[in-house]
């Protein structure tokens, strides 16, 4: 679609996209072709915030415009965030709805999407300076499942988060909307090679506790009971779960007990089963649902 009807009246400094294949917009194109996006977002060094939390989040942590792009409703809702592009020499645009649902493949129903600036990763040490408890994502290859283990992390007083060379990007957009911006939130970074890296972390003084079954697992009652100083909790891909070399170096395995039959939860829901057990002392923690 190349047309709108009426071009609405919009304050300084926003511009009136007509055509879907704007090459100005081309951070926003294909947003659905995960294949597509997870290559090229890495390359231009960018990635997506969607929604105006989201987007105020990774502002509030010092993450920069490179553009917005608004339908015509939000533009009066949210001048502030006009405002920070403004400020930071970010083009606005503005497209009608079936305009930006046809440049991004889906419905734009929250109103404001912003292409950031990539940061650039901090070093391994710098991420674990002063961190007590490190959770590690292995080869966790659906975003959803990213964004929740980050939300949790961040709601139960995890310091830091590793992922690995082959584990999802925290910074996807669907990420980072899972997570509510958390990802900005919590210092994470890659951790390589793996499973070389448990040696590493071991080096730095983190007992590593693989969450897996094995026949000398012990309970995640136990953990929580006698707690080591600097721990590292390694969670595993969906479906295969840790790989058998990350198991056979880790310091203990845990497991989290069951019933009903059922032999393992969902990752995202086990790290915050995990998380809640080794979490930060009650004061640190506040009840808020």
């Amino acid at each position: 679609m190349t047309g709108y009807a009426d071009t609405p009246d919009l304050p300084a400094g926003c511009t009136w996209v007509q055509d879907a294949s704007d090459e100005r917009l081309r951070d926003y194109f294909s947003l659905t072709d995960v294949a597509l996006r997870r290559v090229i977002e890495p390359e231009r060094g960018l990635y997506m915030a969607e929604s105006e939390k989201v987007i105020r989040r990774a502002l509030s942590v010092g993450h920069r415009l490179r553009s917005l792009l608004m339908t015509p409703r939000w533009v009066d809702e949210w001048p502030d965030l006009i405002e920070a592009a403004r400020a930071q020499g970010a083009p606005v645009y503005v497209a009608a709805p079936p305009v930006a649902q046809e440049m991004t493949g889906f419905h734009l129903h929250r109103g404001v999407l912003a292409a950031m600036h990539r940061p650039e990763l901090p070093p391994l040490d710098q991420v674990l300076d002063g961190a007590r408890r490190v959770a590690v994502l292995e080869d966790i290859v659906d975003h959803t499942n990213v964004g929740a283990a980050f939300r949790s992390a961040a709601a139960l007083g995890v310091d830091a988060v590793l992922v690995t060379p082959r584990c999802a990007d925290p910074l996807y957009r669907r990420s980072v909307r899972v997570s509510m911006g958390t990802v900005f939130q919590v210092p994470w970074t890659r951790v390589e090679p793996w499973p070389g890296g448990i040696e590493v972390l071991q080096e730095m003084g983190f007992t590593v506790a693989a969450l897996a079954l094995a026949e000398d697992a012990v309970s995640l009652a136990d953990l929580e009971r006698d707690q080591p100083e600097r721990l590292a909790l390694v969670l595993g891909t969906e479906g295969d779960g840790l790989s058998h070399r990350t198991v056979e170096a880790a310091d203990l395995v845990v497991t989290i007990p069951m019933a009903g039959g059922v032999d393992s939860l969902n990752v995202a829901a086990a790290s915050a089963v995990a998380f809640w057990a080794v979490r930060p002392r009650a004061d640190t923690l506040n009840d808020t649902v």
